[in-house]
């Protein structure tokens, strides 16, 4: 076993920050304003509802006022409680949640960049439409995951994921690096002592780094760029605690036949053991037809 491999079995599960069993629905959100009302957004009706979301991002995340208010008030953007071309008075903002105008601003600064909201001159700050939305961004993606659009999120990650891993991995088999195929064979080595430890936290993070350095492997620095893409799948997905389903000998057994694929140089094995795999995953089960033996 490599060094990696067993500072992985050994790592504390405080340090993973991934979600534990359970805190899969771990955000509030309220119910979504009607689409047609515009004007100011009313602070008053949500003020038990803004709590609850203000501390629960405060406990999960460890950032401060600035990254509190940005996951406060994005999480209200795509939950609908702030609709569309709705305006965002900073005043307004700071003395709901008792920040700095440095912070609100700052803040802004942010959502503007994830494509959430615009400010202009002499119009103000308001919510963008979905479509002007960086729907790629981890943020957004956990966003829209946890909040009512989960379904519909979860889905387009499942579709995602299927279109770039079997991809990396039929590229990837051309690649000789022993160096991460090894790395790949220590994550089902840790896979497999989580599964008989009964560690579900452990098991998802060698699985995230396992698909990570399949996407890696494959040598295509555009796919390498969506990587980002598949590790928030893997953490939003319908399992709280993995991507590929519940830890069991059967997600053990399709990444080693990855893996072993890889090690032959065989393209269309690891092409169909990626497939194998994701299917085995309940949002991929629902949006694409069990893969072919080849």
């Amino acid at each position: 076993m490599s060094t990696l491999a067993h500072t992985m079995m050994t790592a504390r599960t405080a340090d993973t920050g991934l979600s534990a069993q359970g805190e899969l629905d771990r955000y509030a959100y309220g119910e979504a304003r009607p689409a047609g009302r515009i004007g100011a957004p009313s602070w008053d009706n949500g003020d038990a509802e803004l709590g609850r979301v203000g501390r629960r991002a405060a406990g999960s995340r460890g950032r401060g006022l600035h990254g509190q208010l940005v996951q406060q008030l994005g999480q209200m953007i795509v939950s609908g409680d702030l609709g569309s071309d709705r305006p965002l008075v900073p005043e307004e903002i700071g003395q709901r949640f008792e920040v700095s105008r440095t912070v609100v601003r700052e803040s802004l600064r942010v959502l503007e960049a994830k494509g959430l909201v615009s400010a202009r001159p002499n119009v103000g700050t308001r919510v963008r439409p979905v479509s002007d939305w960086n729907l790629l961004d981890p943020d957004i993606i956990e966003w829209r995951a946890f909040g009512p659009q989960r379904e519909d999120q979860r889905r387009e990650l499942a579709e995602l994921r299927w279109t770039i891993e079997p991809l990396a991995a039929r590229l990837a088999a051309g690649h000789g690096r022993e160096d991460i195929q090894q790395r790949l064979a220590d994550m089902v080595e840790i896979m497999g002592h989580a599964l008989t430890q009964g560690d579900s936290i452990t098991f998802s993070r060698a699985d995230a780094e396992f698909h990570s350095l399949l996407i890696q492997l494959a040598g295509n620095r555009m796919l390498e760029h969506l990587s980002g893409i598949v590790s928030s799948a893997l953490q939003v997905s319908g399992s709280p605690v993995t991507g590929c389903d519940r830890p069991s000998e059967g997600s053990l057994a399709h990444h080693g036949r990855i893996v072993d694929a890889l090690a032959n140089g065989d393209p269309i094995a690891a092409e169909t053991a990626v497939r194998q795999l994701l299917t085995v995953h309940p949002e991929v089960e629902r949006v694409v037809p069990a893969p072919r033996e080849h």
